[in-house]
């Protein structure tokens, strides 16, 4: 039988609600039977809290970062950052300043779905193991490696290409898109950056319909929407 939770151990689950927490601890919360037993294939396991069995309700919602939370908590330790180890004949996201963590755990998932392996992210991108983030992944945060960059300074020294989702790009699906390279997603709000936007060799737009050249659709689109349909197309 597991060891029942002390009043200690809440209010650690509750401190990893904040990004310095977790980086000075080392760990991160997930919730949910499916998301908890898929995280566990990959991250190490350091403690577990089951409705019922060693936590009560009053227990599970202390330690809750959800509005309905779903009876199991688990702690897990961070992996440690690796190197960006992609092969040029892969497909890479690159997220500048992606702050919602909604967006960037659904982009996540989106991407083990297109089986894009890697994501490299601006540092002022949202923490991926902010409890939203973690919880919209599904567990896909075993398969996805997520690097964070000065992303301008990275993409300056890679040799690829480097497509970028801009209103003023062709439309997708009128371009000759390349195999393989870097697709750059940009904030919600601002899109791409300046100083990343000069980089970019290859600007790509997903045109609204009816098609229309003054179509805001890159702006007013969700930009986890937006990267599923550009992966899509990627893919197809």
């Amino acid at each position: 039988m597991m060891e029942k939770v002390t009043k200690s151990q809440i209010k650690l689950v509750k401190s990893l609600q904040l990004k310095k927490n977790r980086d000075e601890l080392g760990l991160f919360v997930a919730e949910g039977a499916k998301c908890v037993e898929e995280l566990r294939k990959s991250f190490e396991l350091v403690h577990l809290y089951r409705e019922g069995e060693n936590a009560s309700r009053t227990d599970i919602e202390q330690m809750s970062g959800l509005k309905t939370p779903q009876g199991i908590v688990g702690v897990f330790r961070k992996r440690p950052m690796e190197e960006v180890g992609w092969m040029m004949d892969d497909l890479v996201i690159a997220l500048d300043g992606i702050q919602d963590p909604g967006n960037l755990g659904t982009i996540i998932r989106t991407c083990d779905w297109f089986g894009v392996h890697d994501i490299v992210c601006s540092k002022d991108t949202a923490d991926c193991y902010n409890p939203k983030v973690v919880q919209a992944t599904m567990g896909a945060l075993c398969r996805v490696r997520i690097h964070y960059v000065d992303l301008a300074e990275w993409l300056a020294k890679q040799e690829c290409p480097i497509i970028g989702t801009l209103l003023e790009g062709e439309n997708m699906y009128e371009s000759r898109l390349p195999k393989t390279g870097i697709i750059v997603m940009g904030n919600e709000g601002n899109g791409i950056s300046q100083e990343v936007r000069k980089l970019i060799t290859h600007p790509v737009r997903i045109p609204s319909y009816p098609n229309e050249k003054a179509s805001d659709v890159i702006e007013s689109l969700n930009v986890s929407i937006a990267t599923a349909i550009v992966l899509a197309e990627f893919r197809r």
